[in-house]
């Protein structure tokens, strides 16, 4: 096997409109057409595309709630950390930074799931 690149990544939501509010206004995704007919949504992030699916039931469970980085998480490089603690503050939506001092938080969508925005250093100006 020679797996050559990841093609989308995927998460549970309870209620696909609240989470939408969360990753269009919050995260600010651009959305992309989906070809299929069940909940959901879809979001282009360079190559790769983060699907977001509904399942009434879901919720999210954190193992370690002091570190939040350390439970099952999605990552996003932004080419500036500061605006986006900017954003988040301007919000009042909660973050954590990371423990390990690198240039990364990590926050909360509606249902718990964990994402982390770090600096991507590849791609800062």
């Amino acid at each position: 096997m020679n797996i050559t690149r990841c093609l989308h990544a995927a998460l549970l939501v309870s209620d696909k409109s609240r989470a939408e509010v969360f990753y269009d206004v919050v995260l600010g995704l651009p959305k992309v057409e989906r070809p299929f007919n069940y909940a959901g949504t879809w979001y282009q992030i360079g190559e790769i595309q983060f699907h977001l699916i509904e399942d009434s039931s879901f919720a999210a469970q954190l193992h370690n709630p002091e570190k939040i980085g350390r439970n099952p998480h999605v990552a996003f490089g932004v080419e500036d950390l500061s605006a986006v603690r900017s954003q988040l503050d301007s919000q009042n939506h909660p973050y954590q930074m990371s423990a390990s001092g690198r240039q990364a938080l990590f926050v909360q969508d509606p249902d718990g799931n964990v994402i982390e925005i770090s600096q991507d250093e590849a791609n800062s100006n």
